[in-house]
């Protein structure tokens, strides 16, 4: 037993050391007097500085997350509507439409990246953040389907009856019994969608006009000469401020689990 546990803790540590060491060592040179990528010369925060007066970085930086927001929000109506709709299909037309919604997220991005800016120049439309846009909620909607879907499945279907007959009207009812009901895989869809938006690159490299390129695709310029080290400052604040988030969203849920707990223990105890 204790051999196996030390080679499980052994194999655990390689596995995060494998995801985590690109990231450590960004952050370690983000701090770097030099912008040598191999060479430490000495520790500063110049580099932050900088980062705030880069226009090219900061304009880059606002698209993505305006473009991540709409596109994300959009797709999370459209996706969560869609969730309740498939749910209420027969099972052969539920399996079909189910199919249908994976082949998006299966389809390499370089096919669907091409086959929407072809679709656009057809329609001739003009490409700059409506076409963005309209990429990200067509790549993102699926996510959320996938994450509804499931709390749909788990929620009681007579939810809904019950709320009519105590005297709610349709959309009062699906808002106060349904939505609740559903709610953390709505959250869960908006940031899978949001996350997908802010560091999707080939579909954004295909469809995006000269005034609207993300942050990913300015980047990708950066690199034809040399990527400045405030790059390395601006993915280390992302990686900060993502870990915050995350670690909020635990604490959270670890304190639901908790109230839930008691709850449950207070009513078996009467």
């Amino acid at each position: 037993m204790k051999k196996t546990a030390w080679y499980s803790k052994a194999y655990l540590f390689l596995v995060y050391a494998f995801l985590y060491a690109p990231i450590l060592v960004l952050i370690v040179f983000s701090f770097n007097k030099s912008k040598s990528r191999s060479v430490w010369t000495g520790f500063t925060f110049d580099w932050y500085t900088k980062l705030f007066h880069n226009e090219l970085i900061l304009n880059a930086l606002l698209n993505t997350l305006i473009i991540a927001a709409v596109s994300s929000v959009i797709a999370t109506v459209l996706g969560t509507a869609a969730a309740i709709g498939i749910n209420n299909l027969n099972k052969w037309m539920k399996g079909v439409v189910l199919n249908v919604t994976y082949l998006p997220v299966i389809n390499p991005e370089i096919v669907t990246g091409v086959s929407l800016m072809l679709l656009f120049i057809m329609l001739r439309v003009e490409f700059g953040y409506s076409t963005l846009i309209l990429a990200h909620i067509s790549f993102n909607v699926p996510y959320v389907i996938l994450n509804v879907l499931p709390k749909l499945r788990q929620m009681d279907k007579f939810v809904y009856e019950a709320a009519l007959d105590l005297g709610c009207g349709p959309l009062r009812a699906f808002t106060k019994a349904v939505i609740p009901e559903i709610m953390p895989g709505i959250i869960s869809g908006f940031l899978m969608a949001f996350t997908y938006s802010l560091d999707d690159f080939i579909i954004s490299y295909f469809n995006s006009g000269p005034q609207a390129q993300t942050l990913p695709i300015a980047i990708y310029s950066m690199t034809r000469r040399k990527v400045s080290p405030e790059v390395n400052a601006l993915s280390t604040i992302i990686f900060v401020v993502v870990l915050f988030v995350l670690l909020l969203v635990n604490l959270n849920d670890a304190r639901r689990e908790k109230s839930l707990r008691r709850r449950e223990g207070g009513g078996s105890y009467r």
